[in-house]
């Protein structure tokens, strides 16, 4: 009989003890994150700082939900990366599932939103509200990773809930594994927005260079 998961209730052992993943913390595993940004303009920048003053005037007014967090903060982001033009486009709440090499357990799910290019994932995101860590969704997006169909290419995501930021890397061969970035958090000092859209312009990038 073949047992079957919701990847919102998937943990991080359960990956791990059915699909052998396993975090990589070499930080040569995942330089994408950190090499080669690029620079934004002064217009972004002010779009950007734009997005941060939305959702700290947001926070004033609790509770803040998963679908105010993708309207004011994810949906500009991915606007300016340009992920809404072609040859990219993006699905919502795109159902996927992925089963175990023995067929015994099945992982189902839908995605939040998903960037493709052709066939290929550019970007799996899962959306939280403000008051959800954004580590909770890390096992979920994971599984939704492993679902790409490009086993082949690197798969990359981003958990947020409007306040912080993580993004991660998957390669599946020839085991599964995976490493984060650092943190990033609208409180700190400054604009973090600003990495994290040059996080997610180079991301555009390189997958249209494969």
């Amino acid at each position: 009989m073949v047992q079957t998961l919701q990847a919102k209730a998937v943990t991080l052992h359960e990956l791990n003890e059915l699909f052998g993943l396993q975090l990589i913390e070499d930080e040569q595993f995942f330089r994408e994150w950190q090499d080669n940004l690029p620079e934004l303009t002064e217009e972004e920048k002010r779009r950007v700082d734009r997005v941060k003053t939305s959702f700290t005037n947001l926070l004033e007014y609790p509770p803040l939900l998963e679908n105010t967090v993708k309207m004011v903060v994810l949906s500009p982001l991915l606007d300016l990366a340009e992920v809404y033009l072609k040859p990219l486009h993006i699905k919502s709440e795109q159902s996927f599932q992925i089963t175990t090499e023995d067929e015994g357990t099945l992982i189902k799910g839908n995605v939040d939103v998903l960037v493709l290019f052709e066939k290929l994932w550019v970007l799996a995101i899962e959306a939280k509200r403000a008051a959800v860590d954004v580590d909770e969704g890390r096992a979920q997006l994971l599984s939704y990773m492993l679902a790409s169909p490009t086993p082949e290419l690197p798969t990359f995501g981003m958990i947020t809930n409007g306040r912080n930021f993580l993004f991660l890397k998957l390669i599946r061969q020839p085991i599964p594994q995976y490493a984060m970035s650092r943190l990033f958090s609208l409180v700190n000092p400054g604009n973090e927005l600003y990495a994290i859209l040059s996080i997610l312009k180079l991301l555009v990038k390189l997958v249209q260079t494969v």
